[in-house]
């Protein structure tokens, strides 16, 4: 059995998948030592709406995870996602009474910046920092020692609902598991697959999942901008099955093994076989048919993200490019779609900055689950100072 103190543990709750990722922290470094995934099936776009079928996806992932890394898991940092999750910038202003800037000068002016009216079914999930001004002084990353008079914060917040965050907690309390905190996924994705150069200069972060697409726009090491939109690969899998009239538990498959969303790629004479419904002979189709459904779809999704960038004003803030993560970015011909519509650079993000089984979890769709492995190591390390 490994030190206790040094094992950390993320549950990604997804639509698709639950998986625990296992880090064992040592220093500055975190090795990742144990994984266990498990269909979701309590879940739609993110939020839970079957809290019995959660609690049984979340055992066994733990489960799978607790055997491969040989340890007991008791407390775990849950990502979370959903429609209902908004972000927004707010700021607050407090005066120096000190000769210099102490932490408690800093708290003041965080609490000062959070100190706005959120409805009563809403609750704050992150509180992050931005920048602080000292006397007009911009672009200060840590105040505390600094003179001044007058001390600003730019902040921003991310809120949830009440109901949501918390049947995230209640599942992982039933399935016998402390939660240590609830982590915004594109946050934690962000932790894993950027680096610290694409978090300096810009760079917009989409968490292509199965219920939900996550933005988050990172620039000058911080976040700016937060944003889920509630379509994801279901959505894809769902007008497959509709398009070729197939069961959805097979077009799954099909999706991955032969979807594309570059139709010019492909010969006039591919075929795919597509298994009939309810007893159905199955008919061989184009496999030209599979990607003009897939293309239009993602066009669709990243045209609505791009929207959200220029609404929120943040086109000029992502100088270093798009990098696409999560379980949809590994259809084939999505890094194409995005750049095609989003003009800008654009990469596929595998989880980065670890070490131990780095060959296992070296896919899109573990980003969150180890992000929120190395979270959870850099909040302990912040809290340990």
């Amino acid at each position: 059995m490994q030190a206790k103190g040094d094992i950390i543990v993320g549950l990604d709750i997804g639509t698709t998948k639950i998986c625990a990722v296992v880090g064992e922290v040592t220093g500055r470094e975190v090795n990742i030592i144990g994984i266990g995934t498990y269909p979701s099936i309590g879940l739609r776009k993110g939020v839970v709406v079957n809290i019995e079928s959660t609690v049984d996806s979340i055992k066994k992932a733990v489960e799978e995870a607790e055997l491969m890394a040989g340890c007991e898991i008791s407390s775990v940092y849950a990502g979370i996602a959903g429609g209902h999750i908004t972000g927004f910038n707010s700021r607050g202003i407090v005066a120096i009474k000190g000769p210099e800037i102490t932490q408690q000068d800093v708290d003041r002016v965080i609490d000062a910046a959070r100190a706005v009216a959120i409805p009563m079914d809403r609750e704050v999930i992150h509180v992050l920092p931005q920048e602080y001004i000292v006397d007009d002084q911009p672009g200060i990353q840590n105040p505390i020692g600094m003179a001044g008079v007058r001390l600003e914060a730019k902040i921003h917040i991310v809120t949830g609902a009440v109901t949501s965050a918390h049947n995230i907690v209640k599942c992982a309390n039933r399935a016998g598991l402390d939660v240590c905190d609830i982590v915004l996924e594109s946050l934690a994705s962000g932790e894993a697959v950027l680096t610290e150069e694409e978090k300096q200069l810009g760079t917009a972060l989409l968490d292509l999942g199965g219920g939900t697409t996550d933005l988050a726009i990172f620039s000058e090491k911080n976040i700016k901008h937060t944003f889920v939109l509630a379509l994801g690969g279901n959505n894809l899998t769902n007008d497959i099955a509709i398009g070729l009239r197939a069961p959805l538990n097979e077009v799954e498959g099909i999706k991955k093994k032969y979807g594309t969303c570059l139709p010019s790629n492909l010969q006039a004479d591919e075929m795919i076989e597509v298994p009939g419904m309810g007893g159905r002979k199955p008919r061989k189709l184009p496999r030209q048919i599979l990607s003009e459904i897939l293309e239009p779809r993602m066009e669709e999704m990243f045209t609505l993200l791009n929207r959200e960038i220029y609404r929120a004003g943040m086109e000029n803030m992502i100088a270093s490019g798009v990098v696409l993560t999560g379980g949809t970015s590994l259809l084939d011909g999505v890094t194409e779609v995005a750049e095609s519509i989003f003009g800008l650079p654009t990469r596929l993000g595998r989880p980065q900055h670890i070490t131990g089984l780095v060959d296992v979890v070296n896919n899109p769709m573990y980003a969150t689950g180890v992000g929120l492995v190395l979270y959870g190591a850099k909040n302990q390390r912040t809290r340990n100072q």
